[in-house]
């Protein structure tokens, strides 16, 4: 007596049946780790990581870093660490934006305590614009004309050194295949 093997289930190609969990949340994390990992992709996350780093205005740098490597599909990881790993440089820079912005307009220096700017802008949102408004349009202005020159300065220094590191990985793993 002879005996046949069960039929399984499914066949051995057929795809697996994935539940809510891996397709909404756990294939859509995995996919932006793993997005953008080529040595020039992630020299232009690193340069837009940084010049998103730098955008004049407090709390809107990680959106901001969301959208651009959304939009350019770029890792979104890796810009978001560059981009917290610029908070202790992104106050100085509001002021550096602030202060260009006044010099290329020719706009008189504000003087200005963040005590103030803040009861002003929670207390009448009104008023805060009536002072603030032109010169933050100036500081935005001057960071947007600053934008090409920062991600042309990481850029092209960095996209060498990856695309060599690549080589490098790729060479290792050649070696132990072999």
């Amino acid at each position: 007596m002879t005996v046949e093997p069960k039929p399984s289930a499914r066949p051995a190609d057929a795809p697996v049946a994935r539940n809510f969990w891996q397709r909404r949340v756990r294939e859509p994390i995995l996919a932006q780790l793993k997005q953008g990992v080529t040595p020039d992709k992630i020299a232009l996350t690193l340069a837009l990581g940084v010049a998103c780093g730098l955008f004049p205005f407090l709390g809107l740098t990680t959106l901001l870093c969301f959208v651009v490597a959304i939009v350019l599909k770029l890792n979104q990881p890796i810009i978001h660490i560059v981009n917290q790993l610029l908070w202790p440089v992104h106050l100085t820079a509001i002021v550096f934006y602030i202060r260009s912005g006044e010099w290329l307009y020719g706009i008189k220096p504000i003087r200005y305590n963040p005590n103030e700017i803040a009861h002003l802008f929670m207390h009448s949102q009104r008023e805060f614009w009536q002072h603030f408004g032109v010169i933050s349009l100036c500081a935005f202005i001057t960071w947007v004309i600053s934008v090409p020159f920062v991600v042309i300065c990481i850029y092209y220094p960095v996209r060498p050194l990856l695309r060599k590191l690549a080589a490098i990985r790729q060479a290792k793993q050649a070696k132990a295949t072999l």
